[in-house]
């Protein structure tokens, strides 16, 4: 039905005729000249009616946004003075010689070119209408671009493309699982898979050496806003590799397709850095390099003050007090300072203490704060030293729990760097290595994994499993850009007698771990090779590619934030019949019941 695209036609094309279908992004009627912009997946072209061809031009008339059109006409160079520089196809125009209307469209919801005016419930309830717009089309192009060289680069490298089961055993993972009821097994559930990872260990204990696998995920997750209950993950599993042979190989693959995607060099290699370093400068596990701001310890310059909002903390073993000094702050009003203290409320912060610098060479009254009055000179002289601040500086200070202050600070300190315009350099990856093995549930007074039970624990640090497991650290990596982690893994435990001591430490009994994982722990009775791997999420890795402001914004039908689906009104009600062959009876909570 066609001969080319409509975005591939240039002034190469000059003087052919050409066949193109399409949808109308837009007509407009010049004094008996019609232009129609015709779109289709790689991008527009400009066709022109004249009254030359009265028929034909009778139904370029009757033409609407969104009509579904083919054309037949012939390429020529626009008249001097009409090229369009921002467009691909703006050197050329199409003279319609025919028009044939396949499909006419009602009035869409909202028009492709003041989509902002639309909100996001409308445009996923009309996502095939949203995807139309040039920019989705880009990003969507961009996914399936950055999937084949994924595949190439790993295809390329001896790994094989694997599929694992999506109906499978419930697994305690950190989120609920979607559960999926057996017809043939009544009262029994599959589970729907929050990750391959078992399979895929279980791969490398089978001899193959090499997998990967662009799966689906699922998480039943409690409502947040930048999470889906359905994922895509890039998978991989290798064996006889340790962990910095693995992290080489993938941050090869990620600086190629940042070379091929945005012809972009990333650093080679990317830099390394602990977890205790991270949280310590930056109060993350995944920061953002950009951001040139740091945090800054003062837990011994306070615990001797007699302000106990400060000391408490600095003498709690588990608290910590810190400064966040930020170059030129003192500039900030009260008004925006009082909108960080409500920012980093939602931290958990009780209160954002600060001191305004405004001239160093006064002392004391160079300074401006509420707090200056509860802080002798020598904390005061501590302060000002530690961070190196100078006249027109501000401090900022968080005084709490040791998760707190970072959980606060972290985040602040990416809110002022880009309020203020202080982002250095457009990417900046890094490894985040040497993650504890464990951190401790105070609600349940118990260990729970950082990562998964999966992980192995450093060689050098197995004793510390019995005398001190909050010490003892994981061969776990993660791969961070701009402060969003794109990747994690860790070597794994192929050791029985090891994994059996770690779920042991988690209390998880003998009895239950065969009921959970006896496949697994069967299969490490019979030579299992020393293995490990990562996912990538890549829904985020696109996300970043993009320049997105969501993953939403680079899945085709994504869910909303309340893990519903807007275009197919999921989930939903099902009849009594495939309830009744699921031996399922369905109670609805007593409030539903009640109305």
């Amino acid at each position: 039905m066609r001969s080319h695209y409509c975005g591939q036609l240039n002034s190469s094309h000059i003087d052919q005729e050409v066949e193109l279908c399409g949808w109308v992004h837009r007509s407009r009627d010049h004094g008996g000249v019609i232009f129609i912009d015709l779109r289709d997946r790689e991008g527009l072209v400009q066709v022109v009616y004249d009254p030359d061809l009265p028929e034909v031009f009778s139904a370029a008339e009757h033409v609407r946004n969104e009509f579904v059109l083919r054309v037949k006409g012939r390429v020529r160079a626009r008249p001097e003075g009409t090229v369009n520089p921002d467009m691909p196809t703006g050197e050329v125009e199409v003279l319609g010689l025919e028009l044939e209307v396949l499909n006419k469209a009602d009035t869409p919801p909202f028009q492709l070119d003041e989509h902002e005016k639309a909100s996001e419930e409308i445009r996923l309830r009309y996502r095939y209408i949203d995807l139309r717009r040039p920019e989705m089309q880009e990003k969507i192009r961009i996914r399936a671009r950055t999937t084949q060289l994924l595949r190439r680069f790993l295809d390329d490298r001896g790994f094989l493309d694997i599929e694992t089961p999506m109906l499978t055993k419930a697994t305690p993972e950190g989120a609920r699982d979607y559960l999926v009821p057996s017809r043939t097994h009544p009262g029994e559930f599959f589970a729907l898979p929050q990750s391959p990872q078992l399979f895929k260990q279980l791969l490398m204990m089978s001899g193959m050496d090499r997998y990967y696998q662009i799966v689906r995920c699922f998480r039943d997750e409690d409502l947040r806003a930048d999470r889906q209950p359905e994922f895509t993950q890039l998978d991989i599993e290798t064996s006889f590799l340790d962990e910095n042979e693995i992290m080489e190989l993938n941050e090869e693959m990620i600086r190629q397709l940042y070379k091929e995607i945005l012809d972009v060099d990333l650093p080679n290699p990317f830099p390394r850095m602990t977890y205790d370093e991270a949280m310590d400068r930056y109060g993350s596990d995944c920061p953002d390099l950009r951001v040139p701001l740091e945090l800054v310890d003062l837990q011994d310059l306070m615990q001797e003050v007699e302000f106990k909002v400060f000391s408490g903390p600095a003498k709690d073993p588990h608290g910590r007090v810190a400064a966040l000094h930020v170059p030129g702050g003192s500039s900030l009003s009260r008004k925006k300072i009082d909108g960080y203290t409500k920012f980093v409320g939602i931290y958990g912060a009780k209160g954002l203490a600060y001191i305004k610098v405004n001239e160093l060479a006064k002392g004391r009254d160079g300074l401006q704060s509420p707090i200056l009055k509860f802080l002798p000179d020598s904390a005061v002289d501590g302060i000002l030293e530690r961070t190196g601040a100078k006249d027109g500086d501000l401090i900022f200070f968080g005084a709490d729990k040791t998760h707190v202050v970072n959980e606060a600070l972290g985040a602040l300190r990416v809110k002022v760097g880009e309020d203020l315009d202080l982002m250095e350099g457009a990417w900046r990856p890094l490894w985040v290595v040497d993650f504890p093995m464990f951190e401790w549930d105070d609600k349940h007074n118990r260990w729970n994994p950082l990562h998964h039970p999966f992980t192995s624990p450093k060689d050098d640090q197995i004793d510390l499993l019995e005398s001190d497991p909050g010490k003892c650290k994981s061969r776990a990596y993660d791969m961070v850009v701009n402060g969003t982690e794109l990747g994690g893994g860790s070597i794994r435990i192929h050791s029985g007698e090891l994994q059996q001591k770690i779920f042991k430490l988690l209390e998880i009994g003998e009895e239950e771990a065969q009921e959970k994982f006896g496949f697994l722990l069967n299969a490490l009775k019979y030579g299992c090779p020393p293995h490990g791997g990562l996912a990538f999420g890549l829904d985020r890795l696109v996300m970043l590619l993009t320049g997105s402001k969501s993953i939403r914004d680079v899945m085709a039908f994504p869910k909303t934030q309340s893990a519903a689906c807007q275009l197919t009104s999921a989930p939903s009600e099902v009849s009594m019949t495939q309830l009744r062959e699921l031996s399922i009876r369905v109670r609805k909570p007593q409030s539903e019941e009640a109305s």
